[in-house]
């Protein structure tokens, strides 16, 4: 085996499945290895070399995947594509390596443990694979509905509470036998199999609204692809309104007249300064759908808004770099007050 392992190939090359992300695929081939995480990237890559004390999704040093790319003869181009970098000119204009990524969801990394509920499932999709792996579209906050089944995805094990952190599996398993046996889709922390799950259907507050977000995660899955004239700017708009309708400015109710318009009751959400990509999935869900609607018919909609004295010109656009022309046309016109009147 050994000798094996000191080969341009290693002996088990899997390449990347549809969408998965690169902690999974990394997962995937230390236990097709019949060894522990750890221990296999320890052995791969060098005690020296880290892994797991980041998130690799969104973090992956160079040297990994050029190591990937080396030992299981997957091209450059798909390894990338496994990362959340794969996103930068669609959901964020330019990656960073520090600070929130629009609308990358938040692991909150804590000593190689993952301390919140960034990344999401889909217990069907889970109990379909031949094998249950995790999806790179998993990781986007904005997404809530699994487009395939209709259904709300999971942000965290049914059982007991705990956030999916599949690559800490084996720690918990003394039985080195079970190491690429027990699926991906057992909780670390209690065992459950998040494949029996139970589902859940989304709550719907306007059906153009919700035909507006499946149309935008659609973009994202792999197997329906749609046509779609979402860019970087329109989900940047998307962005802004969500920061809108949970900041605290004393003279903004945007999230109050909205619901007002569609007769929805509000939410209790988490307190303080949390941004979308932090927040669990049922206030997303929440917030996505009150922007969404807004969205279907931006420019009466949120005239209608800024009549009624529930947004102000200049929190519109405060800290929004670079708004898309469209948006900041309907803006500029609500400058002057007096057009109220």
């Amino acid at each position: 085996m050994m000798k094996g392992f000191t080969a341009p190939l290693w002996p088990i090359r899997y390449k990347p499945l549809p969408d998965e992300l690169l902690s999974c695929w990394l997962v995937r081939l230390a236990h097709g290895h019949g060894l522990k995480v750890q221990t296999f990237c320890n052995l791969m890559f060098g005690n020296k070399r880290q892994v797991w004390n980041r998130d690799i999704d969104r973090l992956a040093p160079p040297w990994l995947i050029e190591e990937l790319v080396r030992r299981t003869g997957t091209s450059p181009e798909i390894a990338w594509n496994t990362t959340l970098h794969a996103y930068e000119g669609i959901l964020y204009s330019k990656f960073r390596s520090a600070g929130a990524l629009q609308w990358i969801l938040t692991l909150k990394m804590y000593h190689r443990t993952r301390q919140g509920f960034g990344l999401q499932f889909c217990p069907t999709c889970l109990a379909e694979d031949a094998a249950p792996y995790f999806r790179k579209r998993w990781r986007i906050a904005l997404n809530t509905v699994c487009t395939r089944h209709g259904t709300m995805l999971l942000d965290r094990c049914p059982e007991c509470g705990a956030g999916v952190a599949f690559h800490r599996l084996d720690m918990t398993r003394a039985d080195a036998d079970a190491i690429g046996v027990t699926p991906l889709s057992y909780c670390h922390s209690c065992g459950f199999d998040l494949r029996n799950a139970v589902i859940e259907k989304p709550i719907a507050y306007d059906q153009d609204a919700s035909s507006l977000l499946l149309e935008v995660n659609c973009q994202f899955d792999q197997e329906v692809m749609p046509d779609s004239d979402w860019d970087v700017g329109r989900f940047a708009v998307m962005h802004q309104l969500c920061r809108i309708m949970t900041a605290h400015y004393k003279h903004v109710h945007l999230r109050e007249f909205v619901l007002d318009q569609i007769g929805a009751q509000d939410v209790e959400l988490t307190a303080g300064r949390i941004s979308i990509e932090m927040r669990i999935i049922r206030e997303r869900h929440h917030l996505l759908q009150l922007a969404a609607w807004l969205l279907v018919d931006l420019e009466p909609r949120l005239t209608a808004a800024w009549r009624a004295g529930a947004v102000r010109y200049n929190v519109l656009l405060k800290d929004f770099s670079e708004p898309p022309v469209q948006y900041h046309r309907i803006v500029e016109r609500f400058s002057n007050w007096r057009g109220r009147l």
